[in-house]
């Protein structure tokens, strides 16, 4: 058990890092000896969930992906009902995303009804201080987790609404933690609006509505915002609920 706990900090720790890291770097990171990280490297590397780069350094492997990919998969098949009821009742595209390193994955959705709608790939990563769900997803983190991701991944200006200040930034999650909710007026792309709210169910999720503008009314997304709360709390029990099926014995952990 020892050794599986030291394997899953070594990969944890080159995910959070978010780049390549030395020997040196992983056992300060852990607290473990250079000669144990390379004994738990080896095995790693050799089933695919670690890389060794040229200069030596190691990052995630392949086969992290692979799992990941899939695992995000069956969650947003256990999504959709939950998202399809939203996009009914609201007309518009109903979303759910999760914190993947640096930006806002996106992992179900569910088409508005209306014949102009929005549309975003499941997969697509998305900036987290320019959308709806980003804003959500970092009102969930403490200020130096959201100062250390936003200072890795930038803060581009994709309009002239975008937020690209970090104080600014800040105080807008302040606003989305007292409201519940986080609002993305035409800052990513003019002309869409979308309204999301977070929630926490082993990681940091969020589920959300967008739409054109003029649809977008303050008056929707007042609805909205009500409607997504209501459905936060249905996906977190079916997240939580799919955790503790899939654990051993169907223990929750």
């Amino acid at each position: 058990m020892q050794s599986v706990e030291r394997a899953l900090d070594l990969i944890e720790a080159l995910d959070a890092a978010g780049r390549a890291m030395s020997v040196s770097e992983l056992a300060a990171a852990i607290g473990l000896p250079a000669g144990t990280i390379h004994r738990l490297l080896r095995t790693l590397v050799d089933r695919g969930y670690a890389h060794q780069l040229p200069d030596r350094r190691y990052a995630t492997g392949s086969r992290i992906a692979q799992l990941a990919a899939n695992a995000n998969a069956l969650l947003g098949l256990r999504a959709r009902p939950v998202l399809r009821d939203l996009a009914r009742e609201l007309g518009e595209t109903a979303n759910l995303a999760m914190l993947s390193s640096d930006a806002a994955e996106y992992i179900a959705q569910v088409a508005g009804t209306h014949s102009i709608r929005m549309f975003t790939e499941v997969g697509h990563r998305a900036p987290l201080h320019s959308t709806g769900v980003g804003k959500a997803l970092l009102s969930q983190l403490p200020e130096q987790s959201v100062r250390r991701l936003l200072g890795r991944a930038g803060m581009r200006r994709h309009t002239p609404n975008t937020i690209v200040d970090l104080a600014a930034m800040l105080t807008e999650l302040d606003g989305v933690r007292g409201r519940g909710y986080a609002v993305d007026d035409s800052e990513m792309e003019l002309g869409v609006r979308c309204v999301a709210v977070p929630f926490f169910a082993g990681l940091p999720y969020a589920v959300s509505v967008s739409g054109p503008e003029p649809r977008m009314t303050d008056e929707l997304l007042a609805k909205a915002a009500r409607a997504l709360a209501l459905a936060a709390d249905k996906l977190r029990a079916e997240l939580d609920d799919a955790g503790a099926r899939d654990g051993p014995d169907g223990a929750k952990s």
